[in-house]
């Protein structure tokens, strides 16, 4: 039986490729394979938004870019977390502990 895939909820994405990055510096396709391995292939994200989330956050300059040369030996460039993309990781993080609990309290007060 095959995991049901959801879409990334809007808000989110910059988050979790923050998180991605915290662990390792990354080429685009290697953080979306670590976001459907890490979730068990329930995350899912589509280059569509990936690669102009990853402009977006450099832009911001959380993340710095580098080119190098991947896995298979074709030129790349490698995203890695800036001192400020981690300040603001931690900010995503806090939020988002506070918006997970409030909705947890919503679902048990409903009993159901």
């Amino acid at each position: 039986m095959s995991t049901p895939r959801f879409p990334i909820p809007q808000g989110t994405l910059d988050m979790l490729i923050l998180q991605i990055l915290a662990l390792e510096p990354a080429h685009g396709y290697g953080i979306a394979q670590r976001l459907d391995q890490i979730s068990r292939s329930v995350v899912q994200v589509n280059q569509g938004s990936l690669y102009p989330a990853l402009h977006r956050l450099e832009q911001k300059e959380w993340l710095q870019a580098e080119w190098k040369q991947s896995e298979t030996g074709r030129d790349a460039k490698f995203y890695s977390l800036t001192r400020a993309g981690r300040k603001q990781l931690a900010v995503e993080k806090e939020s988002w502990a506070k918006l997970t609990g409030a909705v947890q309290l919503i679902f048990d007060e409903g009993g159901n």
